[in-house]
C-alpha cells in the first residue's frame, strides 16, 4: 500500500509556552515536545510534511534590527521571513532527526526555505492591515511614512504601528523540491509562516515583497498541490467549538465540508484570528478534492489520528 501524505501545519505561538520561556533553547525544547508526536505518524507510514507558523519569531527579529538601527542595516520583511523559516526550520529538523534516531527509523529530513507567490495586483495591497513590528511614537511612525512609504495605524490607544498586506496564496515557488523529496521518503519542513512572499516582475524574475501570507492558507495550498490524503492543522485546542467564547458554546468530533461552510458563513462560531482562517483553509483544501482534515493540539495528535479526539473534517 503506498504510503500516504500529510502536510501537518504547527501555529509559531505552539514554539512559545509563554513570556517567560520564550528564548532560542525554549523554542527548540518546544519544537521537541510537537515533533515527538510528529515522528508517531512518521512511524505509522506518513509521509509527513511540516509547516509552521512565525509571527512572535518575525516581531523579534524585527525589534533587533530597529534596536541594532543606529549601527547596522534593517532588516527587510522579507528576509525576515527567511530568517525565521531558517532558524525555526533548523529546530524542527534537528528535532525531527533526533527523535527518529532515537526510535532506530533510517528517514532523513530537510527544512526548505520556501518562498510563495502572490499576485502584485491582490487587493490586500491598498488595504494593508496587518500589524508588525514594535509600537512607536506618532513623530516616529509619520516620519517612517514619508521617508519609507510606510502603511501605519494608531493600535488601540497603545501607540503607532506598521501594517502590511496579507495578500492571499497562489504558488508554492519550491513545489517541485518538495515533491522530489517527499517522493525519496524524506520528511520535509516547509512553507513557513506562509512562505516568503514574493511577486512577479514584468521581465517575469521573482522580488520579495513586504508583506504577511497567512500559514495556514499557504499550508493548505501545499497539500492541494501535493495531492495530501491529509490537512493536519496542530493548535492550541483539542477540538474545535462552535459558538467559541459564547454560553453555547460546543465542542465538535466531525464536521462535514457542507457543515463547515454553513457555520463559517453564519459568523460567531469561529474567532476571526484565530480558528475561523484555519477553518477556511481546510474548506480551501477539501474543495479541491483533500481527503481529510483533522484540527487538535500537537499533544493529542496520535490520538486524534486514531479517533478518539480532535474535529475531522470530511468531504461529505
Amino acid at each position: 500500500m503506498p504510503a500516504r501524505t500529510a502536510v501537518v501545519a504547527i501555529g509559531g505561538n505552539s514554539l512559545i509556552k509563554n513570556p517567560q520561556h520564550q528564548t532560542v533553547r525554549d523554542q527548540y525544547l518546544a519544537a521537541h515536545e510537537t515533533t515527538v508526536h510528529v515522528v508517531s505518524m512518521v512511524a505509522q507510514g506518513w509521509n509527513v510534511i511540516v509547516s509552521h507558523g512565525n509571527g512572535p519569531q518575525v516581531g523579534f527579529v524585527l525589534r533587533r534590527s530597529e534596536l541594532a538601527a543606529q549601527e547596522l542595516h534593517e532588516v527587510p520583511l522579507d528576509v525576515c521571513g527567511a530568517d525565521t523559516q531558517g532558524a525555526i526550520g533548523y529546530a524542527l529538523a534537528q528535532n525531527l532527526q533526533n527523535e527518529m534516531r532515537r526510535r532506530g527509523m533510517g528517514r532523513s529530513v530537510a527544512a526548505l526555505v520556501t518562498q510563495c507567490e502572490v499576485a502584485s495586483d491582490d487587493p490586500a495591497f491598498a488595504r494593508p492591515s496587518k500589524p508588525i513590528g514594535s509600537f512607536m511614537a506618532e513623530a516616529e511612525a509619520k516620519r517612517r511614512q514619508a521617508e519609507d512609504g510606510w502603511a501605519v495605524i494608531e493600535d488601540a490607544n497603545r501607540g503607532w504601528r506598521r501594517v502590511v498586506a496579507s495578500p492571499r496564496p497562489l504558488r508554492i515557488v519550491e513545489l517541485g523540491a518538495i515533491k522530489t523529496l517527499i517522493d525519496a521518503g524524506v520528511v520535509v519542513v516547509a512553507v513557513g509562516g506562509g512562505g516568503i512572499p514574493v511577486v512577479r516582475s514584468e521581465a517575469g524574475d521573482l522580488e520579495g515583497v513586504a508583506a504577511v501570507i497567512d500559514k495556514d492558507l499557504a499550508s493548505s495550498l501545499l497539500a492541494q498541490r501535493l495531492g495530501a490524503d491529509m490537512f493536519m492543522i496542530a493548535t492550541a485546542v483539542e477540538k474545535v467549538a462552535l459558538g467559541f467564547g459564547t454560553p453555547a458554546e460546543r465542542w465538535v468530533d466531525k464536521l462535514s465540508l457542507a457543515e463547515a461552510r454553513r457555520y463559517l458563513s453564519e459568523g460567531g462560531h469561529f474567532a476571526k484570528g484565530s480558528m475561523a482562517p484555519k477553518i477556511q483553509a481546510v474548506i480551501e483544501y477539501l474543495e479541491c478534492g483533500g481527503g481529510e482534515a483533522l484540527i487538535t493540539d500537537p499533544e493529542h495528535i496520535e490520538q486524534a489520528l486514531r479517533g478518539q479526539t480532535g474535529t475531522r473534517i470530511t468531504p461529505r
